[in-house]
């Protein structure tokens, strides 16, 4: 049974690289190598020269230096390999401690010092190097991987958006002759042919209307973070009244009742904070149960963002419905029951990450619904961004 703490690179020997300008101690510094639990190839060189040589022909997996040495331009050429990422553990053997010598030692990074009359520890001061050196290698491999992952992902992304953005621009014109044909073979023909084909006609106007709406929506939804230089302090006060104002037939409809406190100035697109209070304003009504609707808008500091909310008395949400409401396409109702595609909350979750914030909802079916979102306080060009009067 191996022991608990075996050396990692085993069963290949390790390669270990010691400066040295004296034979015996080099042949000491060997023998106590080779008397550890560890298997090693211990290279000696003497000259500045052959360091360098055998540095960089084959990196040593731990470099071993007499504290006499490190002054050797070699020493520099190791400090170059380590700053471009290659992660060699240089440990300093002397036989003499001092002030001066341990903070040289640790200007040089080295990972360990190692008196020459305790040579019996030098075997585990390499076996902690080196499990040092093998953890830094796993971590940048996966910080490596990461990043690569990242970029691939952002790529992607970016290429769906500019697909998604072409394919919904590019339909809106053979959408729009289909449509206005439908509706003419309509208006033309209703009631001179049979049945059937007055019901036919319908399904085709239906069908090219519904499509023409999905494609606005889409081209909606890929046009959210396309500009981030529009992206300004907005007032949210100014926002929420032009909302009110677009919704007013829908509220005078309903008898909804809008109430909200004084709120701040945030750091956002100002027509893409339109829709987010459009659609979340606009579900609350759409979404109503057999009370006249009540929305409240209420906004509160918290650290460098707001915390927003808009709290309903609608029929709620379901908890499994929670999270799927936030994306493209998904619904919760039939299209008979409540109109829409359902992509007005995955815009609205788009625009609020895209700002910096998040977005979530807080409800329970048949007791109206919570949706509460933080956008940042300021942005790169304005720190102070404050509530107005504040």
């Amino acid at each position: 049974m191996p022991a608990a703490d075996s050396p990692p690179y085993q069963p290949v020997p390790l390669r270990v690289l010691h400066i040295e300008d004296n034979e015996m101690d080099a042949e000491l510094v060997a023998q106590a190598l080779r008397k550890g639990e560890i298997l090693f190839t211990v290279t000696v060189v003497h000259t500045e020269a052959a360091f360098e040589r055998e540095l960089r022909s084959q990196p040593p997996d731990v470099v071993l230096a007499d504290y006499n040495l490190p002054q050797w331009k070699g020493i520099e050429a190791l400090d170059t390999l380590r700053r471009d990422g290659l992660d060699i553990p240089l440990i300093l053997v002397s036989g003499a401690l001092g002030d001066v010598t341990a903070v040289e030692c640790i200007k040089r990074g080295a990972t360990d010092y190692v008196l020459k009359d305790g040579l019996a520890r030098l075997p585990e001061a390499v076996r902690r190097a080196l499990r040092e050196k093998q953890a830094l290698d796993l971590r940048r491999l996966a910080e490596e991987d990461l990043a690569r992952k990242v970029v691939e992902l952002a790529r992607s992304n970016a290429e769906l958006e500019q697909f998604a953005y072409i394919a919904s621009h590019d339909l809106q014109e053979p959408l729009r002759m289909v449509a206005a044909y439908t509706q003419l073979l309509a208006e033309r023909y209703r009631g001179k042919l049979d049945e059937n084909a007055d019901k036919f006609i319908a399904y085709a106007c239906e069908g090219a209307l519904r499509m023409q709406t999905l494609v606005h929506d889409l081209l909606a939804f890929s046009r959210v973070g396309r500009n981030c230089s529009a992206c300004a302090p907005v007032d949210c006060n100014a926002v929420l009244q032009d909302v009110l104002h677009t919704l007013g037939p829908a509220l005078a409809e309903t008898g909804a009742i809008v109430s909200h406190d004084a709120l701040p100035v945030v750091w956002a697109d100002r027509s893409q904070m339109l829709q987010v209070f459009q659609n979340l304003i606009g579900n609350a009504i759409k979404f109503r149960g057999t009370e006249t609707p009540a929305i409240s808008v209420r906004a509160e500091k918290s650290g460098e963002h707001w915390s927003f909310s808009v709290t309903d008395n609608g029929i709620g949400i379901a908890p499994q419905g929670r999270e799927s409401i936030f994306v493209v396409f998904q619904r919760l109702h039939t299209r008979s029951e409540y109109p829409g595609n359902g992509i007005g909350l995955a815009i609205c979750k788009k625009i609020i990450e895209h700002c910096g914030g998040k977005i979530w909802v807080e409800a329970q079916s048949g007791h109206g619904s919570i949706f509460k979102f933080t956008l940042p306080c300021s942005g790169p060009a304005d720190k102070h961004a404050t509530a107005p009067g504040a």
